[in-house]
């Protein structure tokens, strides 16, 4: 192999593992924000749940409406016992949604009333720079 045949093969190297370390970075933001917004959730905050997440998310659904929702789903699941991370995709993306930068996070939870759950968190790359939950789904 020549030298500048090497030179390039270790040059493309180190750009995919920079972009690769991005990606995980963006992921990890990602998912402390899922987890913090999760939080509220937990603690029956459904109002500022609501406030903390996306303009996407706030353009679906009133705050009333979303504290309503959110308490009839969760509330009949009592506390959560654990929350593990099952799998995270970033994606550009999404049925029904603008292209944009979002990371689909799926938790596997057990709560006091249901041992087996799915959490399906979706942060969306605000304008700003912060990652905000524009998405909640359980099953």
């Amino acid at each position: 192999m020549t030298a500048k045949r090497l030179l390039m093969v270790v040059g493309a190297v180190i750009v995919l593992g920079h972009t690769g370390h991005a990606a995980d970075k963006a992921e990890a933001a990602a998912t402390k924000q899922a987890e913090a917004w999760l939080s509220l959730v937990d603690d029956g905050k459904y109002g500022e749940s609501w406030d903390a997440a996306s303009k996407l998310f706030q353009g679906g659904v009133t705050r009333a409406e979303w504290a309503e929702k959110v308490a009839g789903v969760r509330g009949p699941l009592g506390k959560v016992v654990s929350r593990r991370v099952k799998s995270e995709r970033p994606t550009t993306r999404l049925p029904g949604a603008p292209d944009g930068k979002y990371v689909v996070i799926q938790f596997a939870t057990s709560f006091e009333h249901k041992k087996q759950a799915v959490e399906t968190v979706t942060p969306m790359l605000e304008p700003d720079g912060s990652w905000k939950v524009a998405g909640y789904f359980i099953k």
